[in-house]
């Protein structure tokens, strides 16, 4: 009978292994246990055949009876390095041998040629994963997700999927969060079981409040130690029933592609995370003949609108009212044409809640900034005058203090939002851009003040202060309408900005000026370290989607968020990830000082102590530049954005003036 032929791969250098020890090598998908006794090398199975411990990484003892053993790490189990033959009682057929082969240029081993890779369940959950157009996966690969992760692998050799290895996963969720509330899309997000997946849950909770699609993707521990407390093992059904609408596992028995499908649909049509759970034995089954899903037929037209009796009694209130304003969150962001054609219409202000800065130009002649904590003096002027108040895909949030005191018409795509929090004079259910649409038709030609006079006097007068306040200099740093003027004129028109939660986003909210630029933070979750992982995600996204790309992404934080996800720097710079970091130092947590001190507490435990970040960043092979003076501000900004990579600007802010 001939020996099959055999593939030779090169796995150690001549004299590499000194004698008498035994190390780990590997050929192509194989690792073996490759041995140097009495002269001769072998080469033997890696795997121990009692519970897989590395043989490679064992040692090679001498027995009383003068003969040589190799020592597995974990429990001891002894192998005959030259023939793999225990000394009894263990294994009768021993460990393989495979073909070994000393030249004059190194030590070589034979394999037969590979068969072709039998497909799994988990190849056709991938597929099915793709079909629905989840095109992104951040993850950290471990021991009890491998066979998910190579069916993952193989969709990015495909060119189906591309995979960003992070360095934690609550980055990892973060991501996810922002790719979707660029993109509208889901992104995925791979861990481990136990504490991997756990680490994914604020990330999801962020994406959950803020209604934002995503999947999670968890290994778990084999089927066959469920419940007796395995290692890494909790329940990951119970841990996250509250973050995932969809939480399931797959098992033996399950229909894969059906259960992936499932999971898909739940993300994108309500729009909050799904998650599956993959046991550690079942993602490695044979899947035969099974197909992967798609998602033809299986998602509807989402353009409901209003009864024409509801309509009705709106064009009557807009006939009836005089200076009615528009008050757009975060839910009308992908409906802002037909919002905006709606207030020119009207001649009305349009407000945005701060989830909703830049849906509109500050530029445009109707846009009255931002309303609430985070808001300028402007949007809450016009609030203040009108006699009608229109609310776009807004939760009404305490931060944004729509008051009750005017009549209201509501108009959300989601019914529970409609007069959640208080009775509102019209409720109306509906797709915000088709709504706004019918609404515009039905004012017909309104007679209502036209505002734009007033709203440009209003933005004369707000500009005049924020021009005053950049005077203001204690010797404590650059002040935030100095940094944020520096950026409003700086920053690309098209800018997708991801900014974190503290006094440095409160100071954007008032200061930074939007033009066409796209902002991403955590909204009602209001998580620290949001910005830059959300900012690893806009940058995925961007690539991803034709309409995003080219777009520059920017992230902002202060020092006590930055610090959060601190090696995600590393991340950014090995996938060369256009991102510019704007960092606030003022040394502390400005923000939770401020609240003591506002309680009426005492100052504690909110001050950091920082490396010099745009060291480290220059460490970690980023860009990184500091700045101490304000003169020195525009220079750093324009080099950080010209530099084709990530960013870092260190700008040292005063806590005090923001």
């Amino acid at each position: 009978m001939n020996s099959p032929e055999l593939d030779w791969h090169k796995i150690a250098e001549i004299d590499e292994l000194p004698e008498g020890r035994v190390k780990s090598a590997v050929a192509g998908d194989k690792t073996v246990a490759l041995t140097h006794v009495g002269g001769r090398y072998t080469a033997m199975d890696n795997r121990c055949p009692h519970q897989g411990g590395p043989l490679g990484e064992g040692t090679i003892e001498t027995g009383k009876d003068g003969k040589c053993w190799l020592r597995c790490p974990w429990h001891g189990w002894d192998f005959d390095p030259q023939t793999g033959k225990p000394p009894g009682g263990h294994e009768d057929s021993g460990q393989r041998i495979y073909p070994l082969e000393v030249r004059e240029d190194g030590i070589y081993l034979g394999l037969e040629k590979e068969p072709q890779r039998a497909r799994t369940v988990s190849d056709v959950m991938a597929e099915t994963m793709v079909n629905w157009g989840i095109r992104t996966v951040f993850g950290m690969v471990g021991h009890s997700n491998l066979g998910l992760a190579e069916a993952l692998r193989q969709q990015e050799v495909a060119g189906n999927l591309a995979y960003y290895g992070i360095r934690h996963e609550g980055a990892a969720a973060f991501a996810c969060s922002g790719y979707a509330k660029l993109s509208g899309k889901p992104a995925a997000c791979l861990t481990i079981a136990g504490p991997g997946a756990t680490n994914l849950l604020t990330g999801l909770w962020d994406a959950k409040v803020d209604r934002a699609p995503a999947l999670a993707l968890t290994g778990q521990v084999a089927v066959q130690v469920f419940g007796p407390g395995a290692f890494q093992e909790i329940d990951l059904a119970a841990a996250f029933e509250s973050v995932a609408d969809f939480s399931q596992t797959a098992l033996h028995t399950s229909k894969h592609a059906e259960l992936m499908s499932l999971a898909c649909k739940n993300a994108i049509v309500n729009r909050v995370p799904a998650h599956l759970i993959f046991p550690d034995n079942v993602q490695t089954i044979e899947a035969g003949e099974a197909k992967a899903a798609h998602p033809a037929g299986r998602l509807a037209a989402q353009q409901i609108t209003p009864p024409p009796e509801a309509l009705a009694r709106a064009a009557d209130m807009l006939k009836k009212y005089r200076r009615p304003i528009i008050i757009a969150g975060y839910g009308a962001r992908e409906s802002m044409n037909e919002v905006i054609a709606l207030a020119e219409t009207l001649n009305a202000p349009v407000l945005t809640t701060f989830k909703g800065k830049g849906q509109i130009s500050d530029a445009h002649p109707l846009a009255a900034g931002v309303l609430g904590r985070s808001g300028t003096p402007i949007a809450s002027w016009f609030m203040n005058e009108c006699d009608l108040i229109l609310a776009f895909g807004s939760s009404f949030s305490d931060h944004t203090g729509i008051t009750t005191k005017r009549p209201i018409i509501q108009v959300d795509f989601e019914q529970m939002a409609l007069g959640k929090f208080h009775p509102v004079e019209l409720p109306l259910w509906g797709e915000i851009g088709a709504t706004a649409k019918l609404l515009r038709d039905a004012a017909g030609k309104p007679d209502t003040i036209d505002q734009r006079k007033e709203i440009a006097e209003r933005w004369k007068i707000w500009r005049a202060e924020k021009a005053n306040r950049r005077a203001d200099d204690r010797g404590r740093g650059l002040n935030s309408a100095v940094i944020f003027d520096a950026l409003t004129r700086l920053a690309p028109k098209d800018a997708i900005i991801a900014v974190d939660v503290g006094n440095n986003t409160y100071s954007f909210g008032r200061y930074f000026e939007c033009a066409e630029q796209s902002v991403l933070m955590s909204g009602y979750l209001g998580s620290i370290g949001f910005s830059f992982p959300a900012a690893m995600g806009a940058w995925a996204a961007a690539r991803d989607m034709e309409h995003l790309r080219g777009r520059q992404v920017i992230s902002i934080s202060g020092d006590g968020g930055f610090g959060q996800y601190l090696a995600e720097l590393t991340t950014a710079v090995k996938y060369q990830m256009n991102i510019t970091h704007f960092l606030l130092n003022n040394e502390q947590l400005g923000k939770i000082s401020k609240e003591q001190r506002a309680g009426e507490w005492r100052v504690w435990q909110t001050q950091l102590h920082n490396p010099n970040f745009a060291a480290y960043a220059r460490l970690c092979g980023a860009h990184g530049e500091r700045v101490t003076q304000p003169e020195k501000l525009d220079g750093a900004v324009q080099k950080a954005l010209a530099h084709n990579g990530p960013a870092l600007v260190e700008i040292m802010s005063d806590a005090d003036l923001i």
